[in-house]
């Protein structure tokens, strides 16, 4: 199967292009970060990501969904985010690297769980406030440049997909797969 990584800025479109993608019939597997931060409010902790045991957090939710994912049917497998978004967001929290994230990062090299080809779904000039997002679109700019750096540190192959249509991004990413 090849598992191809949707990434980008927060608030850039990346959940709308893989609800569209899982809509054509293509296998998702979820962002991680979102419902780790939920699970943390509904236990009444107002921000989870100052705690440096987030970042590990939220790159064990990722591994369990690649691992349960690995055995979903299909050719072609998309998915929202990756351990390497979670080195991103490390970097940008300013949290060191756990021995758990670094594992993670050289168990995806080692294993070639996804293609080195990224889609790096690009801002929308834009950022839409939410309780998981409370970013301004400065700070998102600024987190868009971590995670380009981040990927391409990490040897991935970043294709852009421009801000657009939604049936156009996606039609974009299609396209590059085949």
């Amino acid at each position: 199967m090849r598992r191809f990584i949707i990434t980008g800025a927060p608030g850039a479109g990346k959940t709308a292009v893989i609800r569209q993608l899982e809509f054509e019939g293509f296998s998702v597997v979820e962002e991680a970060a979102t419902d780790v931060i939920a699970s943390a409010h509904a236990r009444g902790e107002a921000e989870p990501w100052t705690d440096p045991l987030f970042i590990d957090a939220v790159a064990d939710l990722q591994r369990q969904r690649q691992i349960r994912a690995a055995h979903q049917p299909g050719d072609v497998q998309f998915h929202d985010r990756s351990v390497v978004c979670t080195a991103a967001l490390a970097v940008y929290l300013g949290h060191p690297f756990s021995p758990f994230l670094t594992s993670e990062l050289k168990r995806i090299q080692k294993e070639a769980i996804y293609e080195n080809r990224a889609f790096f779904i690009r801002n929308l000039g834009f950022i839409t406030p939410t309780e998981a997002r409370r970013i301004s679109f400065e700070e998102t700019l600024r987190f868009e440049r971590i995670h380009e750096e981040t990927y391409r540190g990490l040897g991935f192959e970043l294709m852009s997909v421009e801000p657009g249509d939604l049936l156009e991004r996606v039609s974009v990413i299609k396209a590059a797969i085949h």
